[in-house]
C-alpha cells in the first residue's frame, strides 16, 4: 500500500521540532549571555534557516513516498516551525527582564504542546502525548542550558 502525504505528521515534526531546537538554544543563550538582542538575533537567525531546513527535509522526505504532495508538506513543516518560533521569540522581545523572559518562553512551551496535543489527540492517549513531548522538550533544554554553562566557564564569557 502506497503512503500518501499526512498533514498531522508534517505539522508535528516542524512543531516539535522548532520547540525542542529553539528552546534548547533560548536556554542555552538566555543563561550564556545577558544581552538580550544577541539572543533574540541569535534565534531569529536560527528559526528562519531551521524552517528552510526542515521544510527542505520533509520535502524530500515526503518525494519519496508522494511525489505530487512533497511540496505541501514541506510548506506545512516549514509553516508550523516558522509559527511556533515566533511564538517562542515573543516573551524575548516583549520582557526586558531576561529569567522573566525565559520563564515565559517555558510557559509558552507548555502551552504549545498542550494546545497541540489537545487539538490532535483529545480522546487518543493525550496525556501520554503531551508527557512525552514535554520530557523531551524540558531534556534539551536542560542539556543546553548545561552546554551554556560549560561554554561560559571554559570561553571565559
Amino acid at each position: 500500500m502506497k503512503k500518501t502525504f499526512n498533514t498531522k505528521a508534517s505539522i508535528i515534526l516542524g512543531m516539535h521540532d522548532a520547540i525542542v531546537s529553539l528552546t534548547g538554544l533560548i536556554a542555552g543563550l538566555g543563561f550564556a549571555f545577558t544581552d538580550a538582542n544577541i539572543i533574540i538575533l541569535s534565534c531569529i537567525i536560527a528559526s528562519i534557516t531551521a524552517s528552510l531546513s526542515m521544510g527542505a527535509a520533509n520535502y524530500l522526505a515526503v518525494k519519496t513516498v508522494d511525489k505530487k504532495n512533497a511540496v505541501r508538506a514541506a510548506v506545512y513543516t516549514g509553516a508550523a516551525y516558522m509559527a511556533t518560533c515566533a511564538l517562542l521569540i515573543l516573551p524575548l522581545i516583549i520582557f526586558y527582564n531576561r529569567i522573566l523572559a525565559l520563564l515565559f518562553v517555558f510557559i509558552m512551551v507548555i502551552l504549545i504542546i498542550y494546545l497541540f496535543n489537545f487539538i490532535f489527540y483529545r480522546k487518543n492517549q493525550f496525556t501520554r502525548h503531551f508527557y512525552e513531548m514535554l520530557t523531551i522538550c524540558l531534556a534539551v533544554s536542560l542539556i543546553a542550558f548545561i552546554i551554556g554553562e560549560m561554554a561560559k566557564y571554559f570561553l571565559g564569557i
